[in-house]
């Protein structure tokens, strides 16, 4: 059994620039309580502002797949470590990772992303979205501490792997982007491997600054799993991905069956109880974030979440190709 604590790591953070996103998560990630580790940050253009342990390389205006294949190649530890670059971690971040590798079985290490106290009043509306039953279902451990697990597909936020196992499998496929982690994570499962979600694998990731720009990232998200659904069936394939295409569906199609009396009573029944859900999921979420505007402002926003997934994922599902999309 290896040591853990005798691994390097290379923490890889692609950015367009450098931000106070960016200088925040390099403050904390100098106060980790381990040590062993360099930074590697990827903005679009070059940089005078440095900082201890830190490499900052210009890429040019590319996508974060291709940002954090190049940051790999000049990476020199044993551990590969991606942050994105509006995420910070807590200060046992790399002790609690690392004590997962000690099993050689463990290809990936990922932890939750949650969302700041620091963050504006919409961002913790979207974080809310995410971390509620109704907006993420059985993948919300995600975005706020669950029990630990073993998983099939994570996130590049904060995720970890053997930098051994990243180069076996070819890297990042960089023709995706987002959705470059999911295939990822399947190639490593092809491996033999495992990925490993570790509730103390802990880092802060703010939110998206307003409402638009929260919608327009669901649907990137969207359009690349309904793509992945059929491309990549043993991951992406899964009830849970199709639920929001059939709710916009059955708003779509079930007025035109409602002139018959047992049609409407099938689509009053249905909304109603998605209605109450909603309620549901406001309260939860106004009780997790100690703020009743937010438990009111997730209810609508639950539903726009909804809808918009439910177009991209069908968008996805009908496209014969996807291209890759530049932040």
């Amino acid at each position: 059994m290896e040591k853990s604590y005798d691994l390097k790591v290379s923490i890889i953070i692609p950015a367009k620039e450098i931000n106070d996103y960016i200088r925040e998560s390099i403050s904390y990630i100098l106060n980790l309580d381990y040590q062993n580790f360099e930074i590697i940050v990827l903005p679009d253009k070059e940089s005078n502002e440095t900082f201890q342990k830190t490499k900052i390389v210009s890429t040019g205006h590319i996508g974060p797949a291709e940002k954090r294949d190049k940051g790999v190649k000049l990476a020199e530890g044993e551990i590969l470590a991606f942050l994105d670059d509006d995420a910070y971690p807590r200060s046992d971040w790399l002790s609690k990772a690392l004590l997962n590798f000690q099993n050689e079985n463990i290809s990936i290490v990922c932890g939750p992303g949650v969302t700041p106290k620091s963050d504006g009043f919409i961002q913790k509306a979207s974080g809310a979205v995410y971390t509620s039953f109704l907006g993420s279902g059985n993948v919300r451990f995600r975005y706020w501490p669950h029990k630990k697990r073993f998983v099939d597909d994570f996130p590049s936020v904060n995720m970890l792997i053997r930098k051994k196992d990243f180069e076996k499998v070819g890297g990042f496929n960089t023709s995706f982007w987002p959705g470059e982690d999911t295939k990822l994570c399947l190639d490593i499962l092809k491996l033999g491997k495992k990925i490993l979600y570790d509730p103390e694998v802990f880092v802060w990731h703010h939110r998206r600054a307003n409402i638009k720009e929260h919608l327009k990232q669901v649907f990137n998200y969207s359009q690349h799993r309904g793509f992945f659904a059929k491309k990549y069936p043993k991951t992406s394939l899964k009830a849970l991905y199709f639920f929001p295409s059939l709710f916009l569906l059955f708003l779509i199609l079930m007025p035109f069956f409602i002139k018959y009396q047992s049609g409407l009573y099938v689509y009053v029944f249905v909304l109603s109880i998605y209605i109450l859900l909603l309620i549901i999921a406001g309260i939860t979420e106004g009780l997790r974030y100690k703020s009743i505007l937010i438990g009111l402002l997730v209810i609508p926003l639950i539903f726009l979440t909804h809808i918009t997934y439910g177009i991209g994922f069908l968008l996805g599902l009908l496209k014969p190709k996807l291209i890759s999309k530049l932040r």
